[in-house]
């Protein structure tokens, strides 16, 4: 069998749950906590990873990053801010961010504007990450070229020797967080013959207005 017949041949009956207006709360922030309990529950592999997609020279760029807050009604995350994402940030605020919880056959699509957190934030968090994890954000020129596995491990390895004696890590300023404030949401849920439910909140004069889009 090919690759595409095996693609092909691929299906899923989407059965497991609905949704409505009437199951729907009139927060977005609060019906996307719901869900995200939900799939806490359901044992999903890294229910908060979604992919973060951005705009570099008018092609769109993605890449799955960590939700590690929610902070009044805005979706927080952490990562270099001279990391191409960072970059691409930089120019256009504007971004994406994409949740997939396949046992529940569910799907959040979030869009608004990127901008950083501030510093205490960062701090706050930094100093709550495992110690290894915290020499590789020191570390690690995320995004730029590297010659090899070794020049990586030679840079933490640097960087922890340098470090050795400090109990406390200071937050390198390159690193910290980033806040998405969301404009618009899109709750889906898969369904039989693929008439998916799917239903937006989008914000309009600081109040949400709910639709319904067809499959």
């Amino acid at each position: 069998m090919t690759i595409n017949e095996k693609l092909e041949n691929l299906r899923i009956h989407y059965k497991k749950n609905s949704l409505d207006f009437g199951d729907c709360d009139p927060s977005p922030i609060v019906q996307f906590e719901k869900w995200f309990d939900e799939s806490l529950k359901s044992e999903c592999d890294e229910p908060n990873a979604f992919i973060l997609s951005t705009i570099c020279n008018s092609r769109p760029r993605g890449r799955v990053v960590l939700l590690k807050g929610i902070n009044e009604g805005k979706f927080i995350f952490y990562s270099n801010y001279l990391s191409a994402k960072g970059h691409e940030i930089e120019k256009s605020v504007f971004v994406s961010m994409t949740f997939l919880w396949l046992p529940l056959q569910r799907q959040v699509r979030i869009e608004g504007r990127a901008t950083k957190v501030e510093s205490v934030l960062s701090d706050d968090y930094f100093q709550k990450r495992p110690r290894g994890n915290q020499i590789g954000a020191i570390a690690s020129p995320q995004s730029q070229r590297v010659s090899s596995r070794q020049e990586l491990e030679e840079l933490f390895k640097k960087a922890d020797e340098k470090l050795l004696s400090s109990e406390v890590l200071p937050r390198p300023l390159h690193w910290g967080g980033y806040s998405i404030e969301p404009d618009y949401l899109e709750f889906w849920q898969g369904r039989e013959s693929r008439m998916h439910d799917r239903i937006i909140y989008e914000k309009s004069d600081d109040k949400w207005n709910l639709s319904r889009l067809a499959p």
